[in-house]
């Protein structure tokens, strides 16, 4: 919608009005990066499908075919970024994958047995599991061939791939995690706006013998971990929310790994399918590790390829993924 004695061209309408979010800037942007510090419900939109008001092009051309987008959740993190509590730290293997987790004991891996709702006895998981209207956690599937696509691009020897039982809290708050430069965890996150203590990261609820245990890792555990890494992500539904607190933007997950060291997180906004999620990793990964792109840009790299295909081009299954934090500084620049 427009003020009152606004004018929406006929492309505006046909981008459904989007445009004015960036139409104010629009000579500042000339194909370059932009680092976008939002509030308010603006923390919500990813600016990657917005139209370009830049282009030349009258069909509502996304932003980010022409610009490489990373966000900051709000200003007063840019300090803390620049000072990065991981720099100058040496880390001596790649990357750490932590993918498709045992969450009951219904599934084949965990015997087979019927159980309880969500069997586990943390019952930070089954209250916010409620909460969000989560009924069971279903089985990402995907996501193990998401974790053998890295495994296959990382440098031999440089990668620890946690599938099934060994993708618990356990290996997350392991101090050896530090070692690793990108940690990346496939899985589902409970993100609680209302008590953004509860929200965490979900592992595997049952061990080997199909025993109910805490695969919780909880905000505040997050935020005292003493990662290494340059970058984490968080291949799940709406990784990149939390409570939003005036000036300090969304405290949630994200700013959690901020404060663990980490400068660069990428992240979802909202509920992602994991068919559409695990082709964008392939594809981000694949930018990452065999092309040597800095995060932002193989993130566009992925997007823009996933844009161009039909079966991939709606924005829901390509533009959730943002991420947050500072771009990868460019060598030789």
């Amino acid at each position: 919608m427009s003020r009152r004695g606004d004018t929406i061209t006929e492309s505006q309408q046909r981008a459904g009005g989007h445009v004015m979010f960036t139409e104010p800037i629009a000579p500042e942007l000339r194909r370059k990066r932009l680092l976008v510090v939002t509030t308010g419900v603006l923390q919500y939109v990813p600016f990657a499908m917005l139209p370009d008001p830049s282009s030349s092009r009258r069909d509502g051309q996304p932003l980010i075919v022409d610009h490489e987008l990373a966000y900051l959740p709000s200003a007063s993190m840019l300090k803390l970024l620049q000072e990065d509590p991981a720099s100058g730290r040496t880390m001596t293997r790649s990357v750490a994958v932590l993918a498709d987790p045992v969450f009951d004991r219904a599934d084949p891996r965990g015997g087979g047995a019927s159980g309880s709702r969500h069997d586990t006895s943390s019952r930070d998981v089954a209250r916010v599991a409620v909460e969000s209207g989560a009924m069971r956690f279903e089985r990402l599937t995907f996501s193990r061939r998401e974790a053998q696509t890295i495994e296959a691009l990382a440098p031999s020897g440089q990668v620890l791939t946690a599938l099934d039982f060994a993708a618990s809290r356990a290996t997350a708050t392991s101090p050896k995690l530090g070692e690793y430069g990108i940690v990346h965890f496939a899985t589902h996150t409970l993100v609680n706006s209302a008590h953004p203590e509860l929200s965490g990261i979900v592992l595997s609820l049952v061990d080997e013998r199909g025993r109910a245990q805490d695969g919780f890792v909880r905000v505040h555990e997050i935020y005292n971990l003493r990662l290494g890494a340059d970058l984490v992500v968080l291949s799940g539904c709406q990784t990149a929310l939390g409570q939003d607190i005036r000036g300090e933007g969304l405290i949630g997950l994200t700013r959690g790994f901020m404060y663990a060291g980490v400068p660069r997180v990428v992240a979802s906004l909202w509920n992602v399918k994991d068919a559409a999620t695990s082709e964008l990793m392939q594809r981000f990964y694949r930018g990452l590790l065999q092309k040597k792109l800095r995060p932002a840009a193989a993130l566009r790299a992925a997007q823009i390829s996933m844009l161009q295909e039909p079966r991939w081009a709606a924005p829901y299954q390509w533009a959730g993924f943002v991420l947050q934090g500072l771009p990868m500084p460019m060598s030789g620049q």
